[in-house]
């Protein structure tokens, strides 16, 4: 299988270097990564001036962009004549759970090959410190061979949560929804050495909503999380709601009001 694997904690990040080597055995495996972190880089695109590629290696790439920036790079030119079968994102050092996939440039990466109509893997590893790959290593290795069991439906990404753990401590595998965050995010006010002020952008140790079957309780379970998502974001539910009111709006509209 032809695999491109990238991420946003850059192109010398251990966990893309982990989840290349576990790869390259059995896959033709391309590496395109930023060349520098681009955490919380969201599904953002570069538009203002050009990207920069660099060769590293033996199919092994840097960008002076964004994950998505990566994948659009990889797709339409460095791979454009030998496009891969499936795109993998990751290992990210830390977790993408619940609402957090929205700032993730990890997901981003995973979110835009889904969009160009590739198979798309973003996996993390839950975790701040003293970070061990190898459960996340060994169950990448496994669920490749095993992706078309799961007849994945146009449109679906995956999203995996490995906990920090050593594979011998993994209780088993869930298949999650997204969790909901508490946000206790802070903003820093200082002033810099010249005397004006700044504002730098924090948070704490997130913590979660108590809901069954979600990432966030598998992970603390000492489960690894895999949640399919899906690129429509249509609030189906709601639409025949709306509909009910929708002649008011459009008197309102017509009167001007």
């Amino acid at each position: 299988m032809r695999i491109l694997v990238t991420n946003d904690d850059g192109f010398y990040a251990a966990g893309i270097k982990q989840l290349k080597n576990a790869l390259k055995d059995d896959n033709d495996v391309y590496l395109v990564a930023p060349d520098r972190e681009k955490s919380a880089a969201s599904h953002s695109l570069t538009l203002n001036f050009p990207l920069r590629i660099n060769k590293k290696g033996e199919k092994a790439y840097t960008v002076d962009g964004t994950p998505t920036d990566c994948v659009l790079v990889a797709i339409h030119g460095l791979m454009k004549d030998n496009l891969p079968d499936l795109i993998i994102s990751g290992i990210n050092h830390g977790p993408n759970m619940g609402e957090d996939v929205t700032y993730s440039g990890t997901v981003a990466a995973a979110f835009e090959g889904t969009i160009l109509g590739i198979k798309s893997i973003a996996v993390s590893l839950v975790g701040k410190e003293n970070l061990t790959f190898d459960a996340a290593e060994i169950f990448i290795k496994g669920f490749v061979k095993s992706l078309n069991d799961f007849n994945l439906q146009p449109g679906t990404l995956i999203n995996v949560n490995v906990p920090n753990l050593p594979p011998s401590k993994i209780t088993g595998i869930a298949i999650t929804k997204l969790g909901k965050r508490i946000y206790r995010d802070d903003i820093i006010k200082d002033v810099d050495p010249r005397g004006k002020y700044y504002y730098w952008i924090g948070g704490d140790t997130p913590i979660w909503e108590k809901i069954h079957g979600t990432d966030f309780e598998a992970i603390e379970e000492g489960k690894i999380s895999i949640t399919p998502m899906h690129l429509d974001l249509t609030h189906y539910k709601e639409i025949e709601n709306m509909r009910m009111h929708i002649d008011k709006l459009l008197r309102r509209f017509r009167n001007g009001i």
